[in-house]
């Protein structure tokens, strides 16, 4: 099998939910890559798993001369890398390894912990297998990690000529732009939270997430996306309208609007948006127990959980969110309810993809239908 070949099947793998832990991530993902690479991932003189560092251990050490680490890769469970850089730079500190690597299987970040600057400073590159193209991603990982490459010393060349190319710089300010746009058109419930939160500062008064994400779905629509050398949107392009009429209209579709659904051959009504995703979660574990473990495996929200074991994982630094907007939709697992409609709906398509691709075929639940 080729590395592109690997790739396709690590992407439909992590789509499907199918690395739930460290240890599937590094043996279905990682060592795959390495070996495809050009690495002898059976010579543990080569490459060391849980190599020892001061009393601690690294995932894996690669090494050249034998024994002797040229590079470490810690991994994480998908979606779970945040943070963890400290703990990899103090490892590789520990030992003057020159270049680091932290992934998840889907996120790839590679380091070089003896540059200038903060942990995230040092990153060289960072690739996300779901959301690059396949020749970038398999033109990255030669790059930076071919068994040849790094024996000769040519990776550890091209990751610091990278690292000092200025024209990085140009090409971050090209895509922050792009990078506003998206965060607007993606809406992540954070976002939607701090809109909201600061209209209360302002107000007194505190809208709901539909309301807000209505606001930034024209702002968007209207191309009054704040790019540079833009004027500032004028008021009236921006205005959504929150007359009492309409806003109790808002406030009446989230919470009392009757939706119909399908599982399998049965019609389901509900009452609203979260009740609809709450019901869906609930039928799908009940279909398959492993479905919320292959759920919680995937990417969520930048920094939260929609699924998780521990409320306090759903709203990281929110134990009022936490404790106010959260279901046991199985034992033992809880669900995050405090989204918009298009969250909710975002939410929905995923489990539908994680769930079996035949039960999916069966189940139709539409409860935001865009601009």
């Amino acid at each position: 099998m080729s590395l592109s070949d690997h790739i396709k099947n690590v992407q439909i793998g992590l789509r499907q939910g199918s690395y739930t832990s460290e240890a599937s991530v590094s043996q279905g993902i990682i060592l795959p890559v390495l070996n495809q690479l050009g690495w002898p991932v059976f010579d543990t003189s080569v490459v060391v798993p849980e190599f020892s560092v001061a009393n601690r251990r690294v995932d894996f050490a690669l090494c050249h001369p034998r024994n002797k680490p040229a590079v470490f890769i810690e991994v994480k469970n998908v979606g779970l890398s945040v943070g963890a850089d400290r703990q990899l730079f103090e490892y590789a500190f520990h030992l003057g390894v020159p270049m680091a690597i932290l992934s998840d299987g889907q996120e790839w970040s590679f380091y070089l912990p003896g540059e200038q600057g903060r942990y995230d400073e040092r990153r060289v590159y960072k690739i996300d297998l779901l959301e690059r193209s396949l020749d970038e991603i398999e033109s990255r990982l030669n790059r930076y990690l071919n068994y040849q490459k790094v024996v000769t010393g040519d990776a550890l060349k091209s990751a610091r000529s990278d690292y000092q190319n200025v024209s990085k710089f140009r090409v971050i300010a090209t895509n922050l732009p792009k990078a506003w746009e998206s965060i607007l058109l993606e809406q992540d419930s954070l976002l939607l939270e701090l809109l909201a939160g600061k209209v209360e500062d302002l107000c007194g008064y505190k809208p709901d997430l539909d309301l807000c994400s209505q606001f930034l779905e024209k702002l968007v629509g209207a191309g009054q996306v704040m790019k540079p050398g833009t004027k500032s949107p004028e008021k009236e392009t921006i205005k959504v309208s929150a007359d009492e009429d309409k806003y109790t209209t808002t406030r009446r579709t989230q919470n009392s609007e009757r939706i119909n659904f399908r599982f399998k051959d049965k019609d389901i009504v509900v009452k609203s948006a979260r009740e609809a995703m709450t019901k869906l979660f609930e039928l799908l574990a009940s279909e398959d127990a492993n479905f919320p473990e292959r759920f919680a495996s995937r990417k969520h929200g930048r920094k939260r959980r929609y699924l998780a074991k521990n409320k306090s994982e759903l709203y990281p630094g929110r134990a009022d969110l936490a404790e106010e907007n959260s279901v046991e939709v199985v034992p033992g697992w809880w669900l995050g309810t405090n989204y918009s409609r298009r969250n909710i709906q975002e939410i929905i398509d995923l489990a539908l993809e994680v769930a079996d691709h035949q039960l999916s075929k069966k189940i139709c639940v539409k409860v935001y239908e865009g601009q």
